[in-house]
């Protein structure tokens, strides 16, 4: 018996070290927290989904704090398809804190669409900086 849970062991520090460890961290504050997104898509990527665990993990030790996700685009598409693609952006970050156990009551959500870039200008440079959700305590 013994031996099989040192084996199960070293294979769970195995998968462990395969997956080169977790790059969760906490941030000081949640104001003006960003994840970013590919054009035309709210998938979340790996680098959004740590920092939107590390977004849960601020949650999780400050339980008073509640915020706001607020997705954006770039400048591309129409105001109405925009306006959608944010929504989905903002519910697709509250979804990762709700799935990791923060209530969905302490998170809102908002689409600005293409209203209020981050950058302003025209380009690839600009687009992907303006293709967020953000995260700022209410």
């Amino acid at each position: 018996m013994k031996v099989k849970n040192f084996v199960l062991l070293a294979g769970v520090a195995g998968i462990l070290a395969a997956c080169g460890g977790s790059s969760v961290v906490e941030p000081a504050d949640l104001n003006n927290q960003r994840v970013f997104f590919a054009f035309n898509s709210s998938e979340i990527s790996e680098d959004a989904n740590n920092l939107l665990l590390g977004q849960s993990l601020y949650m999780k030790n400050h339980e008073d704090v509640k915020v706001q996700i607020a997705g954006n685009c770039d400048e591309r598409g129409s105001t109405e398809y925009n306006l959608a693609l944010g929504a989905r952006r903002a519910n697709a970050a509250k979804s990762v804190l709700v799935k990791d156990g923060i209530d969905a009551k302490r998170i809102s959500t908002i689409s600005y669409g293409k209203e209020r870039p981050l950058v302003k200008g025209t380009g690839e440079a600009v687009w992907k900086m303006n293709r967020n959700a953000t995260t700022t305590v209410k």
